[in-house]
């Protein structure tokens, strides 16, 4: 068979992708507090972004001969993004580092998914990959900034 490990993380990608999707409207949802309006509409953006990766890595697996998972059972048993309840509590930072911690996994299943399609051979797959590495990173930089925090570390 062709692309077994691109394959694998393709639909470990469309699990997470899924979860974080759910969990970034959630934040969206639940956000109280100071500069509200900019962050509600944020998520928003970031959802969007969110959405048209999970399509783009959905549809690429197809097109590569592999079954998406597409249950909202497999995005939760299958994904490295747990559901937590909402709280109405959690201070804006809270849910900001939340969404750090959500893009900093997705980054991760990336970085696995250049390496493998590298290895196999399928350049479309890796350009996928490294372009929605890319865009996820600039997330991470921008939220750490707003936390005050150096892109790729809690200080």
């Amino acid at each position: 068979m062709k692309y077994e490990e691109t394959k694998k993380v393709l639909n470990q990608l469309t699990a997470d992708l899924s979860q974080a999707s759910a969990a970034i409207h959630q934040i969206h949802w639940y956000l109280r507090g100071k500069d509200f309006k900019n962050y509600h509409e944020l998520m928003d953006e970031y959802r969007e972004t969110v959405e048209e990766q999970l399509d783009e890595v959905a549809e690429r697996l197809i097109i590569i001969d592999g079954s998406p998972v597409s249950t909202l059972e497999e995005f939760a048993e299958k994904s490295n993004i747990k559901s937590v309840p909402g709280k109405w509590d959690k201070a804006i930072d809270e849910h900001l580092e939340r969404l750090v911690d959500i893009f900093r996994t997705l980054v991760a299943e990336y970085s696995k998914g250049i390496e493998a399609a590298q290895e196999e051979g399928d350049a479309v797959t890796e350009d996928i990959f490294i372009d929605a590495k890319g865009d996820l990173e600039l997330n991470v930089w921008m939220m750490q900034a707003e936390l005050g925090k150096a892109p790729n570390n809690d200080a």
